[in-house]
């Protein structure tokens, strides 16, 4: 089946997780990632735990499906040569240096696209390539603190707590694979490409403030940490059951009608404090807890069935493992397995890409370090085979 990106070239000098994430959603839509990486040892990420039973980084298995793999020292007289022609023959560059590394390697923006005009040159980094932290090294939970993130999470009493998933990376990668998507629509019209500057921080900001930022604008205080409620909604929380818990979320007026039908509480009609989400919100202490004594002495699965036959938004608290083998998520093929040379079938996350025309491609394998060296270099600069190898004796490759 056809791809979105098939024809579209990106030269990625990615490593660990967010532009790995970027360029890891790029290639299941089609486009030719070539990863470069250097002659010893490669992405550090390869060596990251959990390991396969064939020794392989599961981590980096799951972001570099679908790419393809080179080496190359960069570093060197020669090698930044070959860099500069391998990006001259790309519609996309993508790096995750702290800023200023690929300038002092003479691979920077302005470099780039003296020689390559159309190239869309796409930098993912902690703080971006301006301000005064531009230089500062940074990781996941780093950036979630740095974003306001962590501010926000957890329970009033709870010391500060990073959210689960390293969301920071993930996030930045989804948001520099977006502006490279704009960027190419950008160039199909205007022939033009153009820099992109992705912060972590910024997206971490954006996610935070979109619902914390109007509080603390219109009040002048902190946000609290509102744990497993909302700030402006209730009932909207996790509640006790009897054999477990249950998300209850209770928005318009019409499902707090049908709610306070179903729990029998129908006199709570008459309270006015309770009619207006915005005043309800006022009353959240009292409104949890008549909202927790009905839900911990039912099962998870009879309130569930009440709720749901009266279209109430609900949902059990399942673990991962329940998670994992989910009836919904395997309709969708969100699991697959992927066959690679040294580890076998390794099971990966699908792709949220349900297009009819052109979906994602999730189930390629991820390259081992230089598997595809001598048919790029062959393909895309016309090296010989005599020549490879004396790149490789040299270590420039």
């Amino acid at each position: 089946m056809e791809k979105a990106l098939t024809g579209t070239r990106v030269l990625d000098f990615t490593r660990m997780a967010a532009g790995p994430v970027c360029t890891m959603i790029m290639a299941e839509l089609g486009a030719d990632i070539i990863k470069i990486e250097l002659p010893q040892g490669g992405d550090a990420m390869r060596t990251t735990p959990p390991l396969t039973e064939g020794l392989e980084s599961y981590l980096f298995l799951t972001c570099n499906r679908g790419k393809r793999s080179i080496t190359l020292d960069p570093r060197t007289e020669e090698g930044n040569r070959i860099a500069r022609q391998l990006a001259s023959k790309c519609d996309v560059l993508v790096e995750n240096f702290t800023p200023g590394i690929m300038d002092k390697m003479g691979l920077g923006h302005e470099t780039l696209v003296a020689e390559n005009p159309g190239l869309i040159y796409v930098s993912v980094s902690g703080f971006g390539n301006t301000g005064p932290y531009r230089s500062y090294a940074a990781y996941d939970t780093i950036v979630q603190a740095m974003g306001g993130l962590i501010s926000v999470n957890g329970h009033p009493d709870s010391p500060p707590t990073k959210v689960g998933p390293a969301v920071a990376d993930i996030c930045g990668g989804v948001f520099a694979a977006l502006a490279t998507l704009a960027a190419l629509q950008y160039k199909n019209r205007t022939g033009r490409g153009q820099y992109v500057d992705i912060s972590m921080q910024d997206v971490v900001w954006m996610l935070t403030a979109t619902q914390f930022l109007p509080f603390y604008t219109m009040t002048g205080q902190e946000p609290p940490r509102p744990g497993n409620r909302q700030l402006e909604i209730t009932p909207f929380n996790i509640y006790p059951a009897k054999d477990g818990h249950i998300v209850i979320g209770i928005v318009t007026v019409d499902q707090w009608q049908r709610f306070i039908k179903v729990i029998g509480r129908e006199d709570l009609k008459e309270v006015k404090e309770y009619a207006m989400q915005a005043n309800r919100i006022k009353h959240v202490d009292e409104i949890d807890a008549l909202v927790g004594k009905w839900t911990r002495v039912r099962t998870v699965d009879e309130m569930l069935k009440l709720f749901r036959d009266a279209d109430l938004p609900c949902a059990p608290v399942p673990t991962f493992r329940q998670v994992a083998n989910d009836p919904q998520l395997t309709s969708r093929n969100m699991q697959v397995e992927i066959e690679q040379l040294v580890s076998g079938k390794v099971k990966v996350m699908g792709s949220v890409f349900k297009m009819s025309q052109t979906p994602g491609d999730p189930a390629q394998p991820a390259p081992f370090l230089g598997q595809h060296t001598h048919e790029v270099y062959a393909e895309l600069l016309g090296f010989s085979d005599d020549r490879i190898t004396e790149l490789q004796e040299k270590r420039v490759i």
